[in-house]
């Protein structure tokens, strides 16, 4: 055998999988299409961060004079953001080359397909066959795309196509109000341009907390964004100076581009699954919680399994499936996991929602601090938002945590832990938390839910 363990894809699941199979002792190889660091690397979690970043900066900079600061002449520079970005993707992909050559694994690049359960075909530009004990797959997701949109990188655009612009838009259709489309519709909002998000359903965030939906439809409508929820985007027409849609409440609306963000498809196609007797269903590759798939010896993490479509997901996916197949025990829990979006207005967001409460029948109070009420919001002149505790009722064992406010995506993380721990509302207030911080949030609303709030 070539190899102990063999990783196809080197994204978040992939590469993480093989740091920690060599970490235990594995002959490791790792094989890549494209680059290293997968979609949230180069074309997803990371760039678009970067240009929350910039854009955050740039509406600051914005209104400095509220802080002392005057800011004269203050001008947006899109093509520099754009290059920015590529320079932190750059910065983190030599981190990740280093990881490999540091831990001894040796990178493949192609395009990967399991001839059967113990042999891999690489195409070009490697152009060979390689044997291993141990598979474990992590080959991601794309872009949904619609049929009959213009995809031509002009009229219609994937969120891919999005980070190749070098010049913001004074105009935008989105289509999704996922995370994706509500990230790039802040984005794009706060550059300047005339924002609209059109969304099949009665909400934005769909799988989200419904009140966590409706405050940032708020949030979103006061600052200016046109949001149509119910409804779909019938056509799309290229024009010369851009794209007229047509939804289908009869409205039309023309905007420099129209950018689809519908959700990702799984790369599970052509990689040899059947040949190598991995079972699916639905196009998804079927694990159990050690991450083994029907074949004893193959593994497989992240999006391909479509669990939680979530970068960190997968990184403990791969942790998990290099354990097992190294004969140690791992398994994977998805009770607690944290989910963060990044639009102007920072949402964090772990456990249950009110909707999965009542489904479950669990007796389930909640209650929410406003931001507004915090000392360091002040300060920072981010106000806006909540944080909001459901717990049980008898027991005061919290069971989901929702934030939307400055800094939720830190935020969240205590309660994350609050809850991997089981810890109760009362464990949280006893707990003293720093003054004047953000996180303060959560204990106060913690005392609240006792009935003994002091600020709320």
């Amino acid at each position: 055998m070539d190899y102990d363990i063999l990783v196809l894809g080197g994204g978040p699941g992939g590469y993480v999988a093989a740091i920690r199979a060599a970490q235990l002792g594995a002959k490791v190889g790792l094989v890549e299409a494209r680059e290293l660091g997968g979609t949230c690397l180069n074309r997803g979690c990371i760039p678009t961060k970067a240009l929350v970043e910039s854009a955050h900066v740039f509406t600051l900079a914005k209104h400095g004079a509220e802080f002392g600061v005057k800011c004269a002449g203050v001008e947006l520079d899109y093509a520099r953001m754009a290059q920015r970005k590529d320079e932190v993707i750059e910065r983190l992909r030599k981190g990740i080359q280093f990881l490999m050559k540091k831990h001894k694994i040796e990178v493949i690049s192609g395009r990967g397909r399991l001839r059967d359960a113990t042999t891999l075909e690489v195409g070009a530009p490697a152009s060979k066959t390689l044997t291993a004990r141990k598979f474990i797959l992590a080959t991601g997701s794309e872009p949904l795309k619609l049929p009959g949109f213009p995809f031509d990188g002009r009229t219609a655009l994937t969120s891919d196509d999005a980070l190749a612009l070098t010049q913001a838009p004074k105009s935008v259709l989105i289509v999704g109000g996922g995370y994706i489309g509500v990230e790039w519709a802040s984005i794009f909002r706060q550059v300047g341009a005339k924002v609209t998000i059109v969304e099949m359903m009665d909400q934005l965030l769909p799988r989200s907390d419904s009140d966590l939906a409706k405050e940032l439809y708020r949030l979103f409508r006061k600052a200016g964004v046109d949001i149509h929820l119910g409804a779909k985007v019938e056509g799309v027409t290229p024009k010369a100076n851009g794209a007229l849609s047509v939804l289908s409440n009869g409205k039309q609306i023309e905007s420099d581009f129209v950018l689809v963000s519908i959700g990702r498809g799984l790369n599970t196609r052509e990689i040899g699954l059947e040949a190598a007797g991995v079972k699916t269903e639905r196009g998804a590759v079927v694990v159990d919680e050690q991450c083994r798939t029907s074949a004893p010896n193959i593994y497989a993490v992240g999006d391909i399994t479509a669990k939680l479509m979530l970068a960190h997901v997968a990184s403990r996916q791969g942790i998990v499936a290099a354990e097992s197949a190294m004969g140690h025990p791992a398994r994977m829990d998805y009770r607690v996991v944290p989910a963060c979006v990044f639009t102007e207005f920072e949402i964090g967001s772990v456990g249950l929602s009110n909707a999965e409460c009542a489904a479950a029948k669990l007796d389930v109070r909640e209650t929410k601090f406003n931001f507004q009420a915090l000392g360091k919001a002040q300060a920072l002149g981010e106000t806006y938002g909540w944080a909001k505790i459901i717990a049980e009722t008898k027991t005061g064992r919290v069971v989901g945590v929702h934030v939307i406010g400055p800094q939720a995506s830190v935020i969240v993380a205590e309660a994350g832990l609050a809850m991997e721990m089981e810890a109760t509302v009362e464990t949280i207030a006893r707990t003293i938390h720093a003054h004047p911080t953000l996180s303060e949030a959560v204990s106060e609303c913690a005392e609240s839910w006792l009935g003994r709030g002091i600020h709320g």
